[in-house]
This record gives C-alpha cells, sequence and structure tokens, in this order.
C-alpha cells in the first residue's frame, strides 16, 4: 500500500475513493472498505482512502477530543489489510479547515485526487463550518463527472458500530462487546522499550511498550494475548494506566508480564490483544502490597485462560 503525505495539485490518476478517520478500522468501516474495493476493481483504478492527522477534534478542542483507538502507524496497517492501495494522509491545521465545500470539492477531491467514484459515510460532513454534505456531494457529481453513495450505518445486534461504540464498550470494560464491533480483540502495538524495571525487581518482569502522546482509550489489569514475542501467541497479564502506586508523573503506560517466559523483549514490536479485564487500577500503601496484588493478577489470568483455552490462540 501507498502512503503519501498530503494531496497533489494534480491527480495523475483517476481514483475511486472514501474521505474519513477510521480510528480502529471497525465492522461499518470494514464494510465501507469492502465497497470501495469492490467498485475500484470493477473500474481498473486504484482504492484509496483521504485521512486526516490529527483528528479534526483533535485540533478544535484536544482537552475534549476522545482518545484514539489506533495510532496512525496501526490505522496505516489495518487500511493495508483491508486492501486499500493507497491512503492520503491530510494534515488537518487551520489552513485546511478555512477550506469551503466547494474548494474541498473543486481542489482537492476532484484535482487533485482524481475522484472517478465517491463513498462516504452517511453523516459525512466537511469544509469550514462542515456545511457540505452528501446532498452538496450530489450536485458536485454531475458538473463533474463523479460518482457519489452514502453508506449506511452497520449494526451489530441493533447497535450502530461506531468508533464512539467501541470506545465506549471499553471504558466500560466489555472487550467481547468490543470486540464484536471491531470484528475482533482490541489490540496496542509498539515497540518494547527500556523502563524502570520495578516489575523486574518485584518478581514479575514487564515489557513496557512505547504509547508515545498517545492516551489509551483503556485502563486496568487484563488477562491479554501477545503477538511478537516468539513465533505463536503468549499469554500474559497487562496493566494500562499511570501507575500510582509507584510514580506521580500521570503518564499512561502499558506494560505486559508474559507467562512463563524467559528472554530479551527490547526493541522487540509486540501486538497486545486485550481479551478480559481483570479488574481497575488502584494506589496501594507499599510496594509489598503491589507484589501481593500482581502475584494474585498473574493467578487470575492463569485462571482466565484455563477457563477460555481457545481465547489463548486467538
Amino acid at each position: 500500500m501507498q502512503v503519501i503525505r498530503g494531496i497533489p495539485a494534480r491527480a495523475e490518476q483517476s481514483s475511486v475513493l472514501t474521505i474519513g478517520n477510521f480510528d480502529g478500522v471497525h465492522l461499518g468501516h470494514e464494510a465501507l472498505l469492502a465497497l470501495l474495493r469492490e467498485k475500484a476493481r470493477s473500474l481498473g483504478l486504484p482504492a484509496v482512502v483521504l485521512t486526516f492527522e490529527p483528528h479534526p477534534r483533535e485540533f478544535f478542542a484536544p482537552a475534549e477530543a476522545p482518545a484514539r483507538l489506533a495510532s496512525l502507524r496501526e490505522k496505516l496497517l489495518l487500511l493495508e489489510a483491508a486492501g486499500v492501495d493507497r491512503v492520503h494522509v491530510c494534515r488537518f491545521d487551520r489552513h485546511f479547515a478555512s477550506l469551503t465545500a466547494e474548494d474541498f470539492i473543486d481542489r482537492l477531491l476532484v484535482a487533485g485526487l482524481g475522484v472517478r467514484h465517491l463513498f462516504v459515510g452517511d453523516d459525512f460532513r466537511f469544509g469550514k463550518a462542515r456545511r457540505g454534505d452528501f446532498a452538496l456531494l450530489q450536485g458536485a457529481s454531475s458538473a463533474h463527472s463523479f460518482g457519489v453513495e452514502a453508506m449506511p450505518t452497520l449494526d451489530v445486534a441493533g447497535e450502530r458500530v461506531s468508533s464512539s461504540a467501541v470506545r465506549a464498550a471499553l471504558a466500560a470494560g466489555d472487550m467481547d462487546h468490543a470486540a464484536r464491533l471491531l470484528g475482533r480483540p482490541y489490540s496496542i502495538a509498539g515497540r518494547v522499550m527500556h523502563g524502570d524495571k520495578i516489575g523486574r525487581s518485584l518478581g514479575f518482569p514487564t515489557a513496557n511498550i512505547q504509547l508515545k502522546h498517545r492516551r489509551p482509550a483503556l485502563s486496568g489489569i487484563y488477562a491479554v494475548s501477545v503477538q511478537g514475542a516468539g513465533p505463536t501467541l503468549r499469554m500474559g497479564a497487562a496493566s494500562v494506566g499511570v501507575r500510582p502506586t509507584v510514580t506521580d508523573a500521570g503518564r499512561a503506560t502499558l506494560e505486559v508480564h508474559l507467562l512463563d517466559f524467559e528472554g530479551d523483549l527490547y526493541t522487540a514490536h509486540l501486538r497486545v490483544h486485550f481479551l478480559h479485564k481483570l479488574r481497575d487500577e488502584a494506589k496501594y500503601d507499599s510496594l509489598d502490597a503491589l507484589t501481593a496484588q500482581i502475584a494474585r493478577d498473574v493467578t487470575a489470568t492463569r485462571d482466565w485462560f484455563a477457563a477460555h483455552p481457545a481465547r489463548a490462540t486467538c
């Protein structure tokens, strides 16, 4: 898959296009991308996604923006797995936000991306003050000779599939519900970095996975499966949170203790699949109390996998 930062002034080739943030690439996104692929193949054109960095809500109200379900790197990997041929990552800044809806269509969609056919969500809005809508796109499609379709909202068991619904499931600790909306277990991937090695000193060594500047969409202690620590998935217990017992820095971390594992994981790239929430994060009076709780968490993790043996491989 080709990844391009920005949009050229003039497209070299026509495209079948969809536009969106695609945070988490859930089942609703995948249904839209399936339509994109099918139409692109029928026209012999590339299947193209236009997405934004940062998320527009992060630009307008960073303190109120929702936690991301996936980093940009993870999102690009998911889009590649969904069969997208090219992704344009457009920087969302003050200049971009000031584009009128008409300029968005004329300069970006028609001139820059050569749109032949466009798929959007049924609630898609664009341009300055979000004035652009599907009706405006329909009018422009006749003038510029491109097709446009609105993808209806996908429901799972009567619930609208959305990134917001996934976040709500994660916040509630309902990992099975989140997995139903995503079509897979929720996961976070990142590079293993050197930490302060407190887990090792307590007898439970952990892989400290880099979150960079990301605010995670979940917190607490989880039974997880881990990809990247060898040829097969490994079982583990993971902590996502600010570690209130050992620091007051307030910065979120992801630490994973792999069951029955010995080896060096530094610089490895791991993907952590969150399968079951054990408990919320808590502050303890002493490191001894924390150590005793970690031991209970590891036992609870073993017990959960013993009761759900098939989940150790998915």
